[in-house]
């Protein structure tokens, strides 16, 4: 470990601020020669700047022994830097820079940035599982299936949750968890809502009771294995641990239901787990789902590929592209479906179609398609079709085309999407209530009486279910009486009171203790969530990619919204048929079923942005700035260019690999850190453009790879896959024909 004073003179000296080396560094504007992780390494307490050479150049010897001596690097294994020594002539590549890494991570590439179709080489032996579990984690509510492998037809929803609400018909149950006073897992679904329902007031503040939680790992910016939820009594808890929690009561509930079907104990190492995220999610909340189940013990990290991460729109889209006409109601004019036209009343074939589950509700089975449904028979090779999967807490939009006969999938265009879920008319109810009581009586109430907060919403919920265009009869929402006892206490004077004061037409009161809510005015609160959903459709309708869409498919929990049916029907049925499945909210979890059953469906994906690493190339003049400048034993090398490993809504298949070769600056090294950039823009030069930004890192674990005779030069080939719905690598010592352990991290760089 290199002191302080070490350290400022290995920055200095790379700088080319510096002695020993004699280079000099263009100066650049700011308090940094060099920007912070920019052009440097950070190992050990120790600084290296790693050069790229350009093509056809070779680095003489002198000057990596000069950096050496340098950098003062420790001599032991444990050095974690590498520096480059070129391999081999450069072919020609897709772009136009040859270089590989930055010297912030201690290694540079030693052959081009290239992407291979290599398929066979990346995809291992699967192991095989007599089941397949989906884990449906929503953010309103949540759910597992699962189906057999010798029987993939046939998908098997859960047991019947305890409790219930009216109006609510699916089978899934709220993603709602306790705790006990001592943070200890209580209950989840309507067992944790009605428990905690049932304390005492004053108790109640002691447990910690989390709803909703999901859409923290959306809109946190800096997420990581340490953020925190915050519980209806305030206090705060690990989200890691809550994730597991819940994860883990899925897993234990799953498996005693195989259980019992067994007859004996169904062991977990048998099935193949597959959890659903939105698709618009990073790779950070992604990894953090993995790493709940991880600690959840649904699966080790030894054994990853039991768990399948899947995309809640395209588990939708692979389930819908085996419907049968009976499967689904047709809300646009152009043609009648099951009997139903788009001159029938918004809701009312989906009103019939939700009473025909609920008589068949006995029944947890459903049959699919072995093959494509009905639906692809108007289908030719090449249309496209849109599938919006509108939740609690999103809306997830991604643009599919079928590849026939088989009806494998390819995605047009990269995952948009935004918070427009059902949990936008919550929050536009709460603000209503703010209006009428005053933000601080609610918020002080929510930490007061948390229960009765989570009744008043549980009573909305079921009103909310209610609204519909065609509505005329008023919206009764029935207050705890709490509510008007505390408000009466907090305020001076009553409820009702407060409603006249307010100036609030719409809104009235029932003696019988309850807000009267016009149709009008709960529209009103459908109408910002629904405007942004409408307006993010306009958009993506304009890319040349999702011209001439044949079919928009409306799934998830909000799609049961009549208010939220006619909106999409007015403004896209004269532009393509639009299709709602019966039992809406089951259709993600179906999917997800079947993409465990064939993870290989989806061809074709669109990278949702432009991925690489910064390194150093040669320096150009005219071409390259002036203050990226860096003079090295005489040759001119330009800093921080980024090397794109992939492009933002770059199509890639599923199988295609981008190739780099890295080689240590020691033999005995162990460990190779890169660091991997991201931007949301394609037409990135630089680590140091506009919103570009370190998002992760790459790290090569080379222990136990070396062989009796380690070689002067090792080569370290990585295979990095973005075809899949999490970034996948693997790695080989081309020496030793070794596996390399290999890691990528976005949540802990």
């Amino acid at each position: 470990m290199l002191d302080s004073e070490a350290q400022a003179q290995g920055v200095a000296a790379a700088r080319g601020g510096g002695s020993g080396v004699g280079g000099r560094r263009a100066p650049v504007p700011g308090p940094y020669q060099v920007p912070v992780d920019v052009g440097r390494l950070e190992v050990e307490g120790g600084v290296e700047q790693l050069f790229q050479p350009a093509r056809n150049v070779v680095l003489p010897v002198v000057l990596h022994r000069l950096l050496l001596q340098l950098l003062q690097l420790p001599s032991g294994p444990t050095a974690a830097a590498a520096a480059f020594f070129p391999h081999e002539t450069a072919p020609t590549s897709a772009y136009s820079s040859p270089a590989r890494s930055l010297g912030d991570t201690g290694i540079t590439p030693l052959s081009p940035s290239h992407i291979v179709n290599d398929t066979d080489s990346n995809v291992s032996e699967q192991q095989a599982f007599l089941v397949v579990v989906a884990i449906d984690f929503g953010t309103t509510s949540s759910g597992y299936a699962y189906s057999f492998t010798k029987e993939p037809e046939c998908i098997h929803v859960m047991r019947r949750w305890e409790g219930g609400d009216p109006g609510v018909s699916n089978q899934k149950t709220p993603t709602t968890i306790l705790l006990t006073p001592e943070r200890k897992f209580h209950s989840f679904g309507y067992a944790a809502r009605d428990f905690y329902h049932d304390l005492d007031p004053n108790e109640a503040k002691q447990w910690l009771y989390l709803e909703k939680f999901k859409m923290k790992l959306h809109t946190t910016g800096d997420l990581t294995m340490d953020t925190d939820l915050t519980a209806a009594n305030g206090k705060k808890v690990k989200a890691l641990e809550i994730f597991a929690y819940a994860l883990q009561y899925f897993k234990e509930q799953a498996l005693k239901e195989l259980s019992d079907q067994a007859g004996s104990e169904f062991e977990n190492s048998d099935v193949r787990w597959v959890i659903t995220v939105p698709a618009i999610w990073k790779q950070p909340a992604k990894q953090f789902m993995r790493q709940a189940a991880y600690q959840a013990g649904l699966v080790s990290p030894e054994n990853s590929e039991q768990l399948i991460i899947a995309l809640e729109p395209e588990a939708a889209s692979i389930y819908c592209r085996k419907l049968r006409l009976h499967q689904m109601i047709e809300l646009s004019s152009k043609a009648a479906v099951n009997g139903y036209s788009g001159s029938d009343t918004v809701g009312a074939g989906f009103t019939q179609a939700k009473e025909h589950i609920r008589r068949n509700r006995q029944s947890r089975t459903f049959l699919v398609e072995n093959v494509i449904g009905e639906i692809w028979s108007e289908l030719e090779e090449g249309d496209k079709y849109v599938v919006v999967d509108s939740g609690g807490g999103t809306v997830d939009l991604t643009v599919h085309q079928i590849r026939l006969p088989e009806g494998h999938l390819k995605e047009l265009y990269k995952a948009t999407g935004g918070p427009y879920g059902s949990l936008g008319v919550d929050y536009e109810f709460e603000k209503l209530l703010y209006k009428i009581f005053g933000e601080d009586f609610i918020e002080q109430f929510k930490i007061k009486r948390p229960a009765a907060w989570v009744d008043l919403m549980i009573a909305f919920e079921s009103r909310k279910r209610a609204a519909a265009p065609d509505r005329t009869n008023p919206l009764n929402i029935t207050l705890p009486f709490s509510f008007i006892d505390y408000y009466k206490k907090f305020r001076g004077h009553s409820v009702e009171h407060a409603l006249r004061k307010s100036n609030v037409d719409f809104v009235k009161w029932s003696s019988q203790g309850m807000l009267r809510m016009s149709p009008d005015a709960m529209n009103a609160l459908f109408k910002p969530t629904i405007d942004s959903i409408i307006e993010h459709l306009r958009d993506l309708f304009q890319k040349p990619e999702v011209s001439t869409v044949k079919f928009l498919f409306l799934v998830g929990g909000f799609a049961e919204a009549p208010l939220l049916q006619q909106a999409v029907q007015a403004a896209f049925g004269d532009q393509c048929r639009i299709i709602i499945p019966q039992d809406v909210g089951l259709t993600i979890l179906k999917g997800a079923v079947l993409f465990g059953l064939d993870p290989a469906v989806i061809k074709v994906r669109r990278s949702p942005l432009t991925y690489g690493v910064g390194v150093l190339n040669r320096y150009v003049e005219g071409k390259h700035p002036p203050e990226k400048l860096l003079v090295k034993d005489g040759t001119r090398w330009c800093t921080d260019v980024f090397d794109k490993f992939i492009s933002a809504d770059q199509s890639v298949a599923l199988g295609e690999l981008v190739k780099r070769s890295y080689t240590p600056a020691k033999p005995s090294q162990l460990v190779i850190v890169i660091n991997i950039y991201s931007s949301e823009h394609d037409n990135v030069s630089f680590i140091t453009d506009p919103g570009v930004k370190k998002c992760g890192t790459l790290r090569l674990d080379l222990t136990g790879t070396s062989g009796t005779a380690v070689p002067a030069r090792r080569e370290i080939q990585t295979l990095m896959q973005f075809g899949d719905t999490e970034i996948k690598a693997t790695a080989i010592d081309i020496a030793t024909s070794k596996s390399v352990k290999v890691g990528i991290d976005f949540l802990n760089y």
